[in-house]
């Protein structure tokens, strides 16, 4: 765990930095790849840039609106750099209804569209895993595992680990794969490979939210994915039967 790096008078967040770089190169690899999903460099680049302004704005307005108090005696700090001052669903809704906008107005398939931002995605998942290893968050179960880690109290599970291993062959595969003639494919290809990473390695997340039951959140949601990328792949052969 290394929530924070000292360099001098810095103090670094690390889980934050690694989000950001995790970033960068996802933007970098879906702007050099775009072309052989059908897609403009450029538009593609905009899209990430612009994205990522909203869902910072979105995620600072949605914390304010959240805890008015905590800005009411200083409004100053609507500026502040502190992430811990931002709501990150706030942001991803932000981002998300920025993308579909810009998507519009620039006339964008949603299919080409997917398949040439899925390197970023595979990167950005990657970052987040890393990221939660770096801050102690999503910490795996208790265990006497030779390869389990002291964290809160307790030897545990390196779920952290798992997902950003599990992550990184996400990304190869993703980086290795050839484009296919079915718009989509590709992105459907990274939800399939990610919901089906979660859906194993949920087991072992101990900060998992669980319902009544037992069931685990994260895993019911990866049974979701799961079964609407199965069914939208189907979507073509029943038409040409059809036809």
């Amino acid at each position: 765990m290394l929530p924070i790096l000292n360099l001098g008078p810095l103090a670094l967040p690390v889980p934050g930095l690694l989000v950001l770089a995790a970033y960068w190169i996802g933007a970098s690899l879906a702007e050099r790849r775009a072309e052989r999903y059908q897609s403009q460099p450029e538009v593609i680049g905009n899209l990430l840039y612009y994205a990522l302004m909203a869902s910072i704005l979105g995620a600072r307005l949605g914390y304010a609106l959240r805890y008015p108090a905590a800005f009411v005696a200083s409004p100053a700090s609507l500026l502040s750099l502190n992430l811990n001052l931002l709501d990150v669903w706030s942001g991803l809704a932000a981002a998300l209804l920025f993308g579909l906008a810009y998507g519009q107005r620039k006339g964008l398939q949603t299919g080409t569209t997917l398949d040439a931002l899925t390197p970023f995605l595979a990167s950005l998942a990657l970052g987040l895993a890393l990221s939660q290893l770096a801050s102690g968050a999503a910490y795996g179960l208790p265990s006497d595992l030779p390869w389990a880690i002291e964290l809160w109290g307790a030897s545990r599970q390196p779920s952290q680990a798992y997902d950003a291993i599990a992550g990184a062959l996400i990304l190869g595969a993703i980086l290795r794969g050839r484009a296919t003639k079915q718009p989509g494919q590709t992105f459907m290809n990274f939800v399939l490979l990610t919901a089906s990473a979660h859906l194993l390695l949920g087991a072992f997340d101990a900060a998992a939210a669980t319902l009544p039951n037992g069931w685990r959140l994260n895993q019911i949601g990866a049974w979701f994915a799961i079964a609407a990328v199965l069914w939208l792949q189907r979507q073509p052969a029943r038409t040409k039967q059809v036809e």
